[in-house]
């Protein structure tokens, strides 16, 4: 090997070892990230439920609110429902049934009530579910979400959404503006409704952590180059390889 090609191989090397523990450093990062976030969760949803004037007041003072255990009282607005497409826990299409709840002070929050499978969408189907009377609500708090890359567009007309959207809700349950609501969604807890559905409890509180693995791979990687490297050099070097 000529030493220009030795020099070309030596940065090259450099810097794919560069990349690879730059990776590995991204990949702690994330893990720290991460597990915030789940301190976070663990934290919020083991305190005791707090009243929407506390939440919102909260909010304002975190940033932050998701998770945040709250309790309302309040009477739902069937009537103005909206779908919000999601798989169940056991694999099944369904939907999120959303609906507006005021409380007595007249303060709107966007309840998502739980989960329901396609054939009971229509609330004719599960008409014991639609309470009428004052209910309490204990849920968690879910901020709006922003679509990806592989969202499908939410579909206001027919009434199906694929992404949490607390504005364009808002705007299509009460056009012109007319209610002002609670800058956060509530995902009830898991309790007795009438007729089964929908089914609260549907928040999920595992998040995928994976990140000192990959983490580890990336150093690893970054060691058997350099290993790969010197081996061929000194191969070079001591006349087993031209």
């Amino acid at each position: 090997m000529t030493t220009p090609a030795l020099i070309r191989l030596t940065i090259a090397t450099l810097i794919g070892f560069g990349l690879l523990i730059w990776l590995g450093q991204w990949q702690l990062q994330r893990l720290e990230w991460k597990e915030r976030i789940i301190q976070r969760i663990e934290t919020r949803t083991e305190r005791k439920p707090v009243s929407l004037e506390q939440a919102v007041e909260l909010a304002k003072q975190w940033g932050d609110p998701n998770y945040l255990r709250v309790s309302a009282e309040g009477r739902f607005h069937h009537n103005l429902e909206r779908y919000l497409y999601s798989i169940s826990s056991d694999g099944e299409p369904g939907w999120h049934v959303i609906a507006p709840l005021e409380t007595a002070s007249g303060r709107v929050v966007l309840v998502d009530r739980g989960f329901v499978p396609d054939d009971h969408r229509e609330p004719g189907t599960r008409q014991e579910g639609q309470v009428q009377d004052i209910v309490t609500v204990t849920g968690l708090v879910r901020t709006s979400e922003k679509p990806n890359l592989f969202s499908p567009d939410n579909d206001e007309e027919a009434n199906q959404w694929f992404t949490r959207d607390l504005g364009g809700m808002a705007r299509s349950m009460f056009p012109g503006g007319t209610v002002q609501v609670l800058p956060f969604f509530l995902e009830a807890e898991a309790s007795d409704v009438p007729g089964g559905w929908p089914k609260g409890g549907q928040t999920r509180l595992e998040l995928p952590n994976k990140h000192l693995q990959y983490a580890l791979t990336w150093f690893l990687l970054a060691a058997c180059l350099l290993v790969i490297y010197a081996a061929y050099v000194w191969s070079v070097m001591t006349g087993r390889r031209s």
